[in-house]
């Protein structure tokens, strides 16, 4: 069952508050809405928020100026449905998801996939969502969460994109064996999911678990493609000489409709999505590492997700 109880105005976007009734409790999510929807059935996307975050957060209503609100834009502009659930809490007592790092004890034990594959039930047939055009994408614990939902979930979703996460050393799900789109979007310095692999965290966050390194959970993701093994590479533009952060994309597959695999690789950057125009504050930085300001995340995933449709 589906009660809509808040309706809030974000830009031209229609923002409204869901509940859904699961087997674990309610579940609660955010419906945006383009203002001018194009005729014919809508892409759908949907964001999954990080350890400790939010839905509200997610887009835009949170404390912070989460970079993830740019798809509020893109959403507009593209015609697109944006769903962005909120995750259950853990033992910890804050939302995360149920991913499959065998060593976080702190994650929920809540049926997400289930939850994930109930969302695109209901945007299907409640608000003609393109059932062709299914995209997840997700930061952090989110991510973790996109790398479960593309092994359980494969064969309903045209791509997926993963940032801030790599692919955990100690894994409670079985191997995917459906190759999928896949962006990859990870910093160099990264302070929370290290690029080089290891234990998820710092001082006052334990027991989240470990992962494998940036390039291997990459490779991850292109072998079971068979995707050749020589990327196209490109720089992307540097906007200002004073960040000393960078990008550099690497893509791996030329039909841009087919199979790729994508790694945005964020050069001295930390654990934030890059955005120009939603900037997150310097005590937050401290903590997470820098954030790279080259260009919009959403519009980066957008571009990769756009041509794609499930394959038959």
């Amino acid at each position: 069952m589906i009660a809509a109880f808040t309706v809030l105005q974000a830009g031209a976007a229609t923002i409204v508050a869901e509940t859904m009734q699961r087997p674990e409790g309610p579940r609660t999510y955010l419906l945006a809405q383009p203002a001018s929807p194009a005729a014919g059935k809508l892409p759908l996307v949907i964001l999954l928020h990080g350890h400790m975050g939010s839905a509200n957060l997610t887009l835009g209503k949170g404390r912070i100026d989460d970079p993830a609100a740019a798809w509020l834009d893109v959403a507009d502009r593209e015609g697109l449905l944006v769903i962005a659930p909120d995750g259950a809490r853990g033992s910890d007592n804050q939302r995360g998801w149920n991913d499959c790092r065998a060593d976080a004890p702190s994650n929920p034990k809540t049926d997400d996939v289930g939850f994930i594959a109930a969302l695109i039930d209901q945007a299907v047939a409640q608000h003609n969502a393109d059932p062709s055009r299914v995209y997840l994408s997700g930061m952090s614990n989110g991510g973790g969460m996109v790398y479960r939902a593309a092994t359980e979930l494969g064969p309903r979703l045209a791509a997926v994109a993963v940032s801030n996460m790599l692919m955990p050393v100690k894994n409670l799900c079985a191997a995917p064996k459906r190759a999928l789109p896949m962006l990859v979007a990870h910093g160099t310095e990264d302070k929370i999911v290290p690029y080089a692999g290891g234990e998820v965290g710092h001082s006052l966050l334990t027991g989240r678990g470990s992962n494998i390194s940036a390039e291997e959970s990459v490779k991850y993701w292109r072998d079971l493609a068979q995707l050749p093994p020589a990327p196209a590479v490109t720089q992307v533009p540097h906007r200002d000489a004073g960040d000393k952060t960078s990008l550099v994309r690497y893509v791996w597959g030329d039909d841009p409709k087919g199979v790729q695999v994508e790694f945005l690789k964020m050069e001295h950057a930390g654990h934030v999505q890059p955005s120009a125009a939603h900037r997150l504050p310097p005590l937050m930085l401290s903590i997470l590492g820098k954030q790279n300001g080259d260009l919009e995340y959403a519009d980066e995933t957008w571009t990769f997700f756009k041509d794609k449709r499930v394959a038959p």
